[in-house]
């Protein structure tokens, strides 16, 4: 049945309908020049060996290479003593908690040889132990070369010894004068550290321990304080719930604390109580992207929607017809719905009163205590410094003079504060006015414990011995509260003396190894308040302008923690598809209002325009503009977390939106755009990797129709199975074969099943195989030259709800770009309608590994073949790099290497010093020019577990086999498996009416196959 829908990745393709015949022309023909890719001859040789003389065959005469094919001679020293616990080329898994000020997530932590390369999930964590992309990128924050390394005093370098007096004898002085002495931290929920806190406060009664955070939660925390008498941000599930309306709330991001795409994704299976989602935004979040149905409106309109809801479901009635549409929703699932808002106080307290009414069962009542803001009190802090009233400042790992907007007046004031001491990573703004710093230890090197929400109690334990002269902010309390050289500086003695109180009967060692554990804390939230005329009235005092602002953070960025991680700052966001940028997102409709272009140049590059942006008196200069479909008319957006100065040389990357951020308010009026003139360059991989076009990549279906409608209805089946009517009749594709077919009856069979319904798009898979695979960051501008190297994509479609009338052209075959310019074109131009409020589509793709693999036919030196497990493999050193496999491969997932990364000077990024390379896996070589790279199914991964199961004299048990990319999956999209086991999940999902293969039609024969999507809502 053909679709009554169009698809499109970008309003490029809508404006030109050649558009894909051009990106595909364009795809092989670019040459290098011939000096960029023969590098430093004193460092490669002039030598030419055989296989650079194949390589001059293969490649055009501008991209032939010189370099030596020998890789450098490393001696390595053997162990005096070997560790008993370590076994080379043996992985250990230590059980810790990622947590950095900003994200956690209970996991476990891979090591090799004694050094951490891989974070993954916690499996006995359940929600708490999903990683999202920052958790997983946050193994190569800890072998960062911009980190300070040293302590300074005065700055120079200086010993711990030293500094420690300098820090004990302002603190005795600040004791002596009655001074404050303040602690200025982001939220710690550490039991052991607020004890140990309380102990120093003991010795030192003026001493403040004050919470700083550059996203704060304000909004959020006093929402909660005012209705459920409690400081916490409340717990939700999703499983029970039958639909969740979100007014500006990014649940699937950074929302409330903690994502809920686990307990979502559980509750979006398909059937007849599938959970509704109905989202009403100014932005394109990542959540209103997964959403059945989007209203995109701007933040005064929100506001008025929301106020409207609150009204029609206390009884007060309403005569918006949006607001009416959702508010009869609601009352119709009752305790079943649940309402999330974000933006404001207001608009979050008005969610609270809503749930309550509802009786909503998605709230648990448990408290999540892992933010700990309180303005009032920053506020107090403030007024401390600028009377002189602060003796001694320890600022641990804040940085409040870049994320606050009064930023620059706190750092004038520091000049009244005699002892300023910065524990800090990077030589940020907080370093540079510090008279003493101490270089904070990394998580992955410290001890530590957390309490992140009621009863769960969760431990931190190093996996590497301290990579520089660090220490974090508990081992100086110690030595600070006990003096120097004291027998009970250990922090690790005090940690487990105060666990013992915590865990009960659970040991100390036993508790390690679970990593997660209960907690005596049994907290909970229930409803005491909440003054909801008082919220009415902070709405509807947001005055409504031509422009307003919404802030927000990226699925990649955060609030700029890892702003120095160049995985995460070239991780394309999954909206835009953009990397190494933050920008102002604009509908189309107010771009051609104010003149704003994003136009493609000659080689298919994305150039937009560069403006001013004022808000309340704030202009921020230079920030670029993306044109992004489904963003509301009268708004713009723009991330924080960007533009980090100092901070090394990968964090200096966009514009710091922090200047305009209250720490509670995240929506804005009064907002003045004014164009500079100039252009910006983005990098981005949205129209790269193209499927030439072909009709109905990913494919979605209403549920009705799912449930009513057989899936191979003749007629009206949504997932009718492609047959080719053959000489015999009519024939599955699967039944035919140009070759004779693989006998794979025999030990594993592997395939992978991803499911378009359950995958958000926020990219934690990306940075999984990033990690496992070694996949080398190229930087800014070879990403915008589509030389991106990534394994695996999230491709991100855009599809129109407008009815598409099957023309003459379609049946002929044209291509879908053409058919968009006869349904928008013959009426003069209207070819934004389909960008005004798209659907969007996630979907990921890697190489399908293919039983009939195009690539292994082509070439000419057998470098790609097939597996009998199912896989397509890759062996490098026979690879001369002709292309010819890219060129075949219908799906584009193979990845040509350019250059060299790793040791080369051009691209100066982790691979390029000695500590970054300290990530790279040693199971998966780490590949040079001149070949091509793609997805292996992480055979590294599936061959361990066949060995290991082997050793014990046992089979494979279902849910071993796993890859780097279904295991850093939190809502489960990705299954791999044994498709010879019959009891495997791979095996039953296979049999769904869902599944489907990507381009079947060209008879490839993948090993992985996907889900359609169900959308639950009525079409119109």
């Amino acid at each position: 049945m053909a679709s009554n829908k169009i698809q499109f990745r970008s309003i490029h393709e809508l404006k030109d309908p050649a558009l894909n015949n051009k990106l595909a022309q364009k795809e092989f023909q670019e040459e290098i020049p011939v000096e960029d890719f023969l590098g430093d001859a004193e460092k490669n040789g002039s030598s030419t060996s055989r296989r650079d003389f194949l390589k001059l065959l293969g490649f055009s005469t501008a991209a032939v290479t010189l370099a030596a094919c020998e890789a450098p001679v490393i001696k390595t020293i053997p162990y005096v003593v070997k560790p008993h616990d370590i076994i080379p080329g043996i992985p250990n898994y230590y059980a810790s908690t990622y947590f950095d000020g900003f994200d956690f997530a209970s996991v476990l932590v891979k090591t090799r040889e004694g050094r951490p390369i891989k974070i993954e999930p916690n499996p006995a964590a359940g929600d708490l132990g999903k990683t999202n992309a920052r958790a997983q990128a946050s193994v190569l924050s800890l072998y960062d070369n911009d980190k300070v390394k040293q302590p300074k005093l005065d700055g120079k370098d200086e010993t711990f010894d030293k500094v420690d007096s300098f820090v004990l004898k302002g603190l005795d002085e600040a004791k002596a004068s009655g001074k404050k002495i303040v602690l200025l931290s982001h939220s710690f929920a550490s039991p052991t550290f607020k004890k140990l806190f309380a102990e120093f406060k003991a010795k030192y009664p003026t001493a403040e321990l004050v919470t700083y955070d550059a996203f704060p939660y304000s909004a959020a925390l006093d929402a909660a304080q005012e209705v459920f008498g409690q400081r916490a941000l409340p717990v939700y599930d999703l499983k029970g719930s039958e639909l969740v309306v979100s007014f500006q709330a990014d649940f699937l991001g950074d929302y409330n604390a903690s994502s809920l795409e686990t307990s979502y994704a559980a509750a979006r299976k398909p059937g007849p109580n599938m959970l509704r989602h109905i989202q009403v935004e100014s932005n394109m979040s990542l959540t209103g992207a997964n959403a059945d149905s989007r209203y995109r409106l701007k933040p005064s309109a929100v506001n008025k929607t929301l106020v409207e809801v609150y009204n029609a479901i206390v009884g007060g009635g309403t005569s918006d017809k949006t607001a009416t549409e959702i508010a009869n929703e609601l009352k119709a699932k009752g305790s079943k719905a649940v309402v999330f808002a974000d933006g404001s106080k207001g608009a979050q307290v008005l969610a609270h009163l809503i749930n309550q009414k509802l009786g909503s069962v998605a709230f648990t009542g448990k408290a999540n205590f892992l933010k700990e803001f309180d303005k009032a009190r920053y506020q107090e802090f403030l007024g401390w410094v600028n009377a002189g009233q602060v003796g001694v400042l320890i600022a641990n790992n804040v940085d409040p003079i870049y994320s606050h907007p009064k930023g620059e007046d706190f750092k004038k004031s520091l000049s009244k504060v005699p002892y300023v001491i910065a524990v800090a990573d990077k030589k940020n703004e907080m370093y540079k006015a510090a008279k003493a710093v101490i270089p904070v230890a990394n998580w992955l090197e410290s001890w530590g414990d957390i309490e992140p929400q009621t009863g769960v109690y969760s431990l931190m334990q190093p996996t590497i011995q301290k990579i520089y002269k660090s220490r974090q902010i508990e081992e100086s309390l110690l030595v600070w509260k006990n003096g120097k050289n004291n027998a009970a500086n250990n922090y690790y003695d005090y940690l487990k003396a105060n666990a013992a109180t915590i865990l009960g009967g659970t040991s100390f060692n036993k508790a390690l190894y679970n990593g997660i554990n209960t907690s005596s804390n049994a907290a909970t939230l229930s409803y005491a308040g909440g003054n909801a005329a008082q919220a009415v009235a902070e709405l509807g005092n947001f005055k409504a302008s031509e422009l307003e602002l919404v802030l927000y953070t990226k699925t990649s960025m955060g609030d700029g923690t890892q702003a120095n991680n160049p995985w995460l700052q070239e991780l394309p966001d999954p909206i835009t598809r953009m990397s190494w940028d933050n920008y102002l997102t604009i509908s189309p409709k107010d771009a051609e209002k104010f003149g704003i272009d994003n136009d493609l140049n000659a080689r298919m590059q994305l150039d937009g325009s560069i403006v001013n942006l004022t808000v309340n008196g704030v202009t921020i200069k230079d920030v670029p503009v993306f044109v992004q479909p489904g963003q509301a008319e009268g708004s713009v957006g723009l991330a924080l977390g960007y533009g980090k100065k100092n901070s090394g040389a990968t964090a200096d990357t966009g514009v710091n939106a922090y200047p305009l951020f209250d720490g509670s308010n995240l929506v804005l009026s009064g907002v003045k755009i004014e164009k500079t003139g100039e252009d910006h360059e983005f990098a981005g991989i949205q129209l790269q990797n193209t499927l030439m076009g072909r009709y109905e990549i990913a494919k979605e279906v209403p549920l009705a129709e799912f449930i009513n409608v057989p899936f191979d209805d003749e007629h009206k089946g949504w997932n009718k199975p492609l047959e080719y009517h053959t000489i015999s009749g009519a024939l599955p594709a699967r039944k035919i074969d140009l070759w004779d077919a693989f006998d794979d009856t025999d030990g594993p069979h592997f395939n992978l099943s991803i499911d378009l319904n359950s995958c958000t798009g926020c990219g934690a898979c990306i940075i999984a195989c990033q990690a496992e695979n070694n996949v080398p960051v190229v930087g800014k501008e070879e990403v915008r030259m589509s030389r991106d190297m990534y394994w695996l994509r999230i491709d991100r479609y855009y599809s129109s709800r407008q009815t598409v009338e099957v023309y003459e052209g379609l049946k002929e075959g044209m291509a879908v770009p053409e058919l968009y310019g006869t349904a928008f074109n013959k009426e003069g131009g209207a070819l934004n309608h389909p960008a005004d409020n798209p659907d969007v589509i996630f979907q990921p793709v890697m190489c399908q590994h293919c039983n009939h693999a195009p690539c292994e036919t082509v070439c000419p030196v057998a470098a790609t073949s097939h597996g009998k497990q199912g896989q397509n493999h890759m062996a490098y050193n026979r690879c001369i790099g002709t292309r010819y496999c890219a060129n075949n491969c219908p799906y584009k997932v193979r990845r040509f290497n350019w250059f060299t990364y790793n040791l080369n000077d051009k691209f100066d990024f982790n691979m390029n010093n000695d500590l970054g390379r300290m990530v790279l896996n040693p199971d998966v070589v780490v590949r040079t020019r001149g070949v091509m790279e793609k997805c292996s199914m992480c055979i590294q991964m599936t061959q361990n577990t066949i060995l290991e199961a082997k050793k014990e004299g046992r089979k494979v048990k279902d849910g071993e086999f796993q890859t780097a990319c279904s295991k850093a999956c939190s809502t489960g999209a990705m299954t791999f498996g044994d498709m010879n086991d019959k009891e495997s999940e791979v095996r039953k999902l296979y049999a769904s009416n869902r599944r489907y293969y990507l381009l079947e039609e060209i008879g490839t024969k993948p090993n992985v196959f996907y889900h359609t999507k169900v959308r639950n809502r009525v079409e119109k």
